[in-house]
């Protein structure tokens, strides 16, 4: 079967991509806001490899759940596979690709900045391959704050500042939060159907009613981390701008609690609402570091 450009596209799951990309775009807001100047063509590339790193490590996943059963008819799986769209081995080489791209690219921004990055890189590289591996053994929520958040803020802040700026680390945790929730709503939504496949995820381990009440604190937490940096001094007032999308947050978590009366099927999106919440919400933050840095 032949596929369009805009097949091969949305294979890569395009909606997610506010996970990868916007702990970039906060890390360059932050720097200019402190720095006063950054090199923003390299902050762009940075941009790009990591959304295409995101791209080959979510058909990289897709391959391995559909191989290992985790996504099946049955079960709420992203379809590329489980519909016969694609066969796994196009989606093998898509991913092949797209990280063979991710991997040239990688190369070329250490080459530009720094021995610091590759070791960032090579860690994001590792555990981007075995992602699929450590998923199913509970441990998909710390490798996802670590692919996303804490290694891609601290190596951004490195590759337009030259150093690597260490208190990024403090906003790691909201971007990071709301992050994870993502993977956790489909983790929380997904426990009998993981069960019968025999891997082991984060919710599971702490049972439904457990899982959905942190993924509430996933997405709220972030709004009062903000206000405690504002408070001590870390970030500028302007940065409680995200308050504004914290009604967002607030029906995730009324969506995900809802589950009891209106069932598991009732959060089958929340995923892509939580993907939506940390677009809002970094973009948001982004503005108040830009303000700060204009209006003061």
């Amino acid at each position: 079967m032949k596929h369009s450009f805009k097949d091969y596209v949305l294979a890569t799951r395009p909606w997610s991509f506010p996970a990868s990309a916007m702990p970039v775009v906060v890390t360059l807001a932050c720097m200019f806001a402190v720095k006063g100047s950054i090199n923003w063509w390299m902050g762009l590339w940075t941009l790009l490899t990591i959304v295409v790193v995101h791209a080959a490590g979510n058909t990289w996943s897709d391959y391995f759940d559909y191989k290992k059963k985790v996504d099946r008819p049955d079960a709420f799986a992203v379809p590329t596979l489980v519909s016969g769209q694609f066969q796994p081995k196009e989606i093998m080489r898509l991913s092949l690709f797209l990280q063979t791209i991710a991997l040239l690219s990688g190369v070329g921004l250490v080459l530009a900045t720094g021995l610091p990055l590759l070791w960032i890189g090579l860690a994001g590289i590792a555990l981007s391959l075995l992602y699929p591996p450590l998923k199913y053994m509970a441990l998909g929520d710390v490798v996802i704050y670590f692919c996303y958040a804490f290694l891609p803020m601290l190596g951004t802040s490195f590759i337009v500042t030259g150093v690597v700026v260490w208190p990024m680390l403090w906003l790691s945790v909201p971007v990071g939060l709301i992050t994870i929730s993502i993977l956790h709503a489909n983790n929380t939504r997904d426990i009998e159907t993981d069960g019968e496949a025999h891997i082991k995820t984060f919710a599971m381990i702490l049972s439904r009613p457990v899982a959905a009440v942190l993924y509430c604190a996933e997405v709220i937490v972030p709004f009062l981390w903000m206000t405690a940096l504002v408070i001590f001094g870390v970030c500028p007032w302007w940065t409680l701008l995200v308050w504004l999308v914290f009604p967002m947050a607030m029906k995730n978590s009324v969506v995900m609690m809802g589950y009891k009366k209106n069932g598991v099927a009732s959060f089958a999106a929340l995923d892509q609402a939580s993907a939506q919440l940390q677009l809002a919400f970094s973009l948001l933050l982004s503005i108040g570091f830009i303000l700060y840095h204009f209006v003061g």
